[in-house]
């Protein structure tokens, strides 16, 4: 079995690359985040890999690092999840952000991943939540984000999950207007000064 590749990086398709090992061309899907990790055309890469052996067909997946490949490895356990289902999630969500989403039960921010519907998404964090401990996950850090109360607090969380910002970003946000301003805030009153909040200072 194949567990790494190090070659000069051929070209990049949709789902995936062709390195080249000493002439040989190894045709790898790959997570869009593994992708880009790698050095520009035709710089040397290298990709961890988990070979898939089946009947009709051996394919070589490939991660930015082991613990994409662990990650990779521990989703695809689930059931609903396959190769390509576990490649959108860790093209969507980086593995402390992933890790971030399921111990907080973030159900919306595991179904941006093209596959993943609100059943999915419930499974995932239901059989999921109890091992994510134990992972790794890169260089990032976890940062679990905090609780928001349902109403309008949770409609401006979404908002601004909307307009690109991080779950943990969004809700630590609100949650320091609602401390400021009361907690019967309007929606459009929270959404406007969480902004001001994660404006940059």
């Amino acid at each position: 079995m194949i567990g790494k590749l190090t070659g000069r990086l051929d070209s990049v398709h949709e789902g995936g690359c062709i390195l080249d090992v000493n002439g040989v061309g190894y045709l790898v899907a790959a997570s869009s985040r593994a992708v880009a990790a790698l050095p520009p055309a035709p710089a040397l890469g290298t990709l961890w890999i988990e070979t898939v052996v089946r009947e009709d067909a051996i394919t070589l997946y490939g991660f930015a690092d082991a613990a994409e490949r662990d990650w990779y490895r521990l989703l695809t356990a689930i059931q609903g999840v396959g190769p390509k289902v576990a490649l959108a999630l860790l093209s969507t969500l980086s593995p402390a952000d992933m890790a971030a989403a399921i111990l907080a039960g973030d159900k919306g921010s595991l179904g941006r991943a093209p596959g993943v519907g609100p059943k999915l998404a419930t499974r995932l964090v239901a059989e999921l939540r109890d091992r994510v401990g134990g992972m790794p996950t890169g260089s990032f850090n976890i940062t679990i984000p905090p609780p928001v109360p349902p109403g309008a607090a949770e409609d401006a969380v979404s908002a601004l999950l909307n307009l690109g910002w991080k779950r943990a970003e969004a809700a630590a946000a609100v949650n320091r207007v609602r401390d400021r301003i009361g907690e019967d805030a309007a929606l459009n009153t929270l959404i406007r000064e969480s902004l001001k909040e994660l404006a940059p200072r």
